[in-house]
């Protein structure tokens, strides 16, 4: 790494916070902080054609990762893509459809697994790891490049279940009756989610986040097999060979599981959710040693005003002292005002607190 690159790698702050470091004012980034709230990812998109085709074409995927950095500067930009990549390209069929969401072929048997062929990954992770190397080229050095992947339980529910569902009911029968035969699906996904992650992290990400979308649905006992133990091994499989990268977890909904979980995969950081309260987030930052982001509702960046000022003033003095990664407690949705978001990212900048 030339001297440049090394000074901008130390200024970055979001890996500061994730090596344990407390900042006077938190970094900050939003999940889907690239998306159909910004005219210009509209446009692009548009351009593109078709979701898919947004996510495998470098230039336009860099391009859209890059639209929220230039609008509002965020300490951290993450790679545009998709947790469905993974099955994707393992030779699943995945289409996504206008106003419907993701679409697959069902995979409801161990003999079904036979499609996933992890030999077929090359072509669609090499496209995706093209954009993630255009942007470490075109980010400022002090920004912090994020990659990601789901994690296999999410991967897992859309794999078996076909489409997204309130309750991942396919994917629990299936764990529920063929406990040998899932976990074959959840090592595959394992294997395949740690090469992805690594050939991400050759191409210039920074640090990576393994994203639990439908942790919250799963008892306390098939939470630890298919949420905590998957993900340990990830993060254990990937340290081995990229041991100087953090990595970041996002169990949604985990609730009460969230201190185990942290304990157990080793995540030098974790994501709450909106019903994440602030005292288990300070909580989880002493306990568990680690960086904290997110649990701010995306309808209050919707509703704005006095409600939102409110709560980012309260966020930031309850997690003052602590390592803290200014988030939201999911993604930014569609209807969001853009100028709501630039009235949070100056506020959370205005915020100017030393530790006594």
């Amino acid at each position: 790494m030339s001297s440049a690159g090394a000074k901008g790698q130390n200024d970055r702050k979001l890996l500061k916070v994730l090596s344990g470091e407390v900042l006077p004012t938190p970094p900050i980034w939003l999940m889907r902080q690239a998306g159909r709230y910004l005219a210009e990812y509209r446009a692009t998109r548009t351009e593109a054609g078709g979701f898919l085709k947004l996510c495998y074409t470098p230039a336009l995927a860099a391009e859209v990762t890059l639209q929220p950095i230039r609008r509002y500067g965020f300490d951290a930009a993450i790679l545009f893509s998709d947790i469905l990549v993974v099955p994707d390209a393992l030779g699943q069929s995945v289409a996504f459809l206008e106003g419907e969401g993701p679409k697959l072929e069902p995979i409801t048997s161990t003999v079904e697994l036979t499609r996933l062929d992890r030999g077929k990954t090359g072509e669609k992770f090499g496209l995706i790891c093209e954009t993630v190397s255009r942007l470490r080229q075109d980010l400022p050095k002090e920004t912090t490049l994020i990659g990601f992947c789901g994690a296999p339980w999410t991967v897992a529910t859309y794999v078996v279940g076909g489409e997204g569902s309130s309750d991942q009911a396919a994917a629990r029968r299936f764990a529920y009756r063929d406990p040998k035969g899932f976990q074959q699906l959840i090592d595959i996904l394992v294997d395949t989610s740690v090469d992805y992650l690594d050939q991400q992290i050759k191409a210039g990400a920074d640090t990576v986040m393994v994203f639990d979308s439908w942790a919250g649905t799963l008892p306390d006992r098939e939470f630890a097999a298919w949420v905590t133990a998957p993900t340990a091994r990830l993060v254990r499989d990937l340290k081995k060979r990229r041991p100087n990268v953090p990595v970041i977890g996002f169990p949604r909904g985990a609730g009460s599981n969230a201190l185990g979980f942290v304990k157990e995969t080793g995540v030098r950081g974790v994501g709450c959710d909106t019903a994440m309260p602030l005292k288990d987030m300070r909580t989880l930052a002493k306990d568990a040693g680690i960086a904290v982001q997110g649990n701010i509702d995306p309808l209050l960046l919707v509703a704005g005003g006095d409600a939102l000022d409110r709560r980012i003033d309260e966020t930031l003095e309850a997690m003052h002292g602590l390592p803290h990664i200014f988030n939201l407690g999911h993604g930014i949705v569609p209807d969001t005002p853009p100028e709501n978001v630039a009235r949070l990212v100056d506020r959370v900048r205005a915020f100017n607190k030393v530790s006594a």
